[in-house]
């Protein structure tokens, strides 16, 4: 990943994103030649000089104060997951040319696995800072990736990624079902995230190429350097077994290991998307103890008639 251009990029084009109106800058009715603000309109309300703001946005002066990186932020009308981001990146960039140290590779450690545990038959997953899966339990493997090797998370040369699950895989994309450009556009903001976080991490940039090349809706969707915090989102998914649910994925951060999180699938209380989860775990359940394959359904099991019981 190249990082020198990394924080030019996100302000020329969060600045090209930003209406002038937004901004409380009258148009008048003026044919305007680039979108958004110009260079001039962002540094006069970030309160810098623009000279400099040009050097900083064209990657030629790396030295900006968390002062004038939260005034811009204040300009820009980021979020507080953008301004973090917004400082990451600086942060990448005055580190140019000083020695990096690797990252060790990532496993689910034996606390984290007696957590994952503890949710029994609540659907829970670990990822990694890549979004790699680390570790899920059956309920988890069954919901997002059934079609897979429940034993893959071991491999680490193997390890699913939720992002190329996403874009590339077709089982993944059906499973999204009408949200799955919500939860696309998610995953990329997260990826962004995760990049200004760790900028030396070879393979992160590694999955990023890999997904650029391959999907041209992620190309797209990351072009537009919009930033995602992994905490609570809701999605409605098409599952093949117990057909259509509305859940919430809840974020737990894992405290010994940086960049490592759990995520809990939820349905809110009462709902057919929460009898959908039981009946999920009650077929896994059975599967495991026969000793069979998973089920493979061709029409999913009506679920409606257990939130009536």
């Amino acid at each position: 990943m190249d990082r020198k251009p990394q924080l030019g990029e996100f302000l020329s084009t969060r600045r090209a994103q930003l209406r002038p109106v937004d901004a409380g800058i009258p148009e008048y009715g003026e044919r305007r030649r680039v979108p958004g603000l110009r260079r001039e309109e962002l540094a006069r309300l970030a309160g810098v000089g623009l000279s400099y703001y040009t050097r900083l946005e064209q990657g030629q002066s790396l030295n900006a104060s968390p002062e004038v990186l939260d005034a811009l932020a204040r300009a820009l009308g980021l979020d507080e997951v953008e301004r973090a981001h917004l400082h990451d990146l600086a942060r990448a960039a005055r580190r140019t040319g000083t020695t990096r140290r690797r990252s060790a590779p990532e496993r689910a450690g034996d606390t984290t696995r007696q957590l994952l545990a503890a949710f029994g038959d609540t659907p829970a997953i670990v990822l990694g800072r890549r979004s790699d899966v680390l570790a899920w339990n059956r309920t988890a493997h069954a919901l997002f990736a059934g079609h897979l090797d429940p034993r893959i998370p071991d491999r680490a040369a193997q390890r699913p990624n939720t992002a190329r699950l996403v874009f590339l895989d077709a089982h993944t994309r059906d499973l999204y079902d009408a949200d799955w450009a919500k939860k696309a556009r998610d995953v990329v903001g997260k990826l962004r995230f995760a990049a200004g976080r760790h900028p030396d991490d070879p393979l992160l940039a590694a999955l990023i190429g890999e997904l650029a090349m391959k999907s041209a809706e992620f190309a797209a969707m990351w072009s537009e350097h919009r930033v995602r915090e992994w905490d609570l989102a809701t999605y409605r998914m098409h599952h093949p077994i117990v057909g259509r649910v509305r859940l919430n994925l809840q974020t737990l951060t894992v405290p010994q290991e940086e960049g490592q999180r759990i995520v809990v699938a939820t349905a809110d209380s009462g709902t057919a998307s929460e009898a959908a989860l039981r009946l999920l775990a009650q077929v896994v359940a059975e599967t495991e103890h026969r000793g069979t394959e998973p089920i493979d359904r061709t029409e999913p099991i009506d679920v409606a008639e257990l939130t009536r019981r």
